[in-house]
């Protein structure tokens, strides 16, 4: 098996957040049928529906933010500027050698979203710029199997270079699934692509997409909010590095 890995090296445990995007739905999978029951949570979540947003905003502070730990730490309301700072800049263009936006006091997202979790939030985005992500068209229109292979190739070139490719993962139209992902890692065999994913309503863990070769197809394993299965995916603020 070799392993394809990117020239900047993305670290699961430093460069995600520590929280999730919320569901707004409590997921009761049956073993037996994969099938899955629903019931609104209760409490209702503070945070859903940020799944665009929250890999966007990790991909963005991997390629725009430096955290300096031995600095000394800011106010909420620079805290906040320079967040807003981080989220502007293009996730589509992207530059190694920009000044990078700093963040004193704290080592590394993972750990400023431990310490600063509301203003991140507050600062990222909000929840409309998910639904309002001008490639949520493209779901809508068929996906062929020499168009898959031809994503998958483009996702194994794009984590390769360090673009960090986000991914748009549906079963439109059925409703299984409507989701973002961030690729940081491929293992490659003959037959199978194996993607390593931040999920954003996962926190402790990466996930794995997959692609197989033979079927020209991805698929997407069982979670707490999906049975597993066939997904149809593409690339959305596709990178450009220069």
């Amino acid at each position: 098996m070799m392993i394809i890995s990117a020239p900047r090296v993305f670290d699961f445990e430093t460069d995600t957040f520590a929280y999730v995007n919320e569901l707004v739905w409590e997921y009761h999978l049956d073993p037996q049928t994969a099938r899955a029951r629903t019931e609104k949570r209760d409490p209702p979540p503070t945070y859903a529906h940020h799944c665009f947003v929250v890999v966007r905003s990790a991909r963005q502070f991997f390629h725009a933010a430096e955290f300096e730990p031995h600095g000394a730490a800011l106010s909420d309301d620079e805290y906040l500027k320079r967040i807003k700072a981080v989220v502007q800049t293009s996730p589509r263009a992207i530059s190694p050698t920009v000044a990078k936006i700093k963040f004193p006091g704290f080592a590394h997202l993972r750990e400023f979203s431990q310490g600063r979790p509301d203003l991140l939030k507050a600062g990222c985005g909000a929840s409309w710029q998910s639904y309002a992500q001008r490639g949520n068209w493209r779901m809508i229109l068929p996906f062929t199997r020499g168009g898959q292979q031809k994503v998958a190739d483009s996702l194994r070139e794009g984590v390769a270079a360090g673009r960090l490719p986000v991914v748009h993962i549906a079963t439109f139209p059925a409703l299984t699934i409507n989701h973002a992902l961030m690729l940081f890692g491929c293992s490659a065999s003959s037959d199978t692509l194996e993607f390593q994913c931040y999920d954003p309503n996962l926190s402790d863990r990466p996930v794995t997409l997959l692609f197989d070769g033979k079927r020209r197809r991805f698929q997407f394993p069982r979670t707490h909010y999906f049975a597993g299965g066939q997904v149809n995916a593409y690339e959305i603020y596709r990178g450009v590095l220069f």
